[in-house]
């Protein structure tokens, strides 16, 4: 157990950050899955912006690396693109 207060202090805030980190991450997973098993083009369509902003914003909060959102808004442009009417 950490000694000092501040080090008291950081552990409660770490472990306050560490759980909104997982929540939006978590949300944003999700988001993507759904994105994924979409089938029909308008619906694709209209969900990307919204997945694409909740991995841009991830990725500048440093939850997950900038390069890992960036590969994952390409597949998932790909397969909207991919997607028939």
């Amino acid at each position: 157990m950490a000694n000092h207060k501040s080090a008291i202090k950081r552990i409660r805030a770490n472990n306050s950050k560490r759980l909104v980190n997982r929540y939006y991450a978590k949300t944003t997973r999700n988001a993507v899955k759904k994105l994924r098993g979409t089938t029909t083009k308008t619906e694709a369509v209209a969900l990307l912006p919204k997945v694409v902003a909740m991995l841009d914003k991830l990725a500048k909060k440093n939850v997950i690396h900038k390069n890992k959102a960036s590969n994952l808004k390409s597949k998932l442009t790909k397969r909207v693109n991919a997607i028939q009417k």
